[in-house]
């Protein structure tokens, strides 16, 4: 079946089988790989993106279940919030392996784009369904803390 995906800002034809997750058609089909695949069932959150604004596991998201939304990708991060997050992340550091940290970017930008400057225990609970297996999530909270700072100034 053929699907219209707007992926940053650009709209594209996709053929993809009923259930494909919109992961693959992402990495495969317009080789866009900042978007990882990480656990397969949602729960690790190397694979977010935003869908219409909104932070959603693109792995456990269904190509035909997002036709006619906006997704946008590591790759199209380019407002405010991006930038504070971004220049955040690289004054403080944060990275280490660096796998997870697209999928935390995307969710720090969410959280930031929800909730201008988040308590500590709000970062935590938003960000508990990213995964970092490098422990860099003190560097994460001490980041998302930074870019609300970056992006008030």
């Amino acid at each position: 079946m053929t699907i219209s995906l707007t992926l940053n800002g650009t709209t594209h034809q996709v053929d993809a089988e009923p259930g494909t997750p919109l992961l693959w058609v992402i990495r495969d089909e317009l080789k866009l790989t900042g978007t990882k695949f990480g656990c397969g069932v949602a729960a690790c959150g190397a694979c977010t993106v935003h869908i219409d604004g909104q932070p959603g596991r693109s792995c456990q998201t269904y190509i035909e279940d997002v036709e006619g939304s906006q997704i946008t990708t590591i790759e199209g991060l380019n407002d405010k919030v991006a930038a504070a997050v971004q220049t955040a992340w690289a004054e403080l550091d944060v990275v280490q392996c660096g796998y997870c940290q697209s999928g935390q970017i995307m969710s720090a930008v969410g959280l930031l784009t929800e909730t201008a400057k988040p308590t500590d225990a709000e970062i935590e609970d938003y960000m508990a369904g990213n995964v970092c297996r490098s422990a860099t999530n003190p560097q994460i909270r001490t980041a998302i803390n930074r870019a609300a700072e970056i992006k008030e100034a």
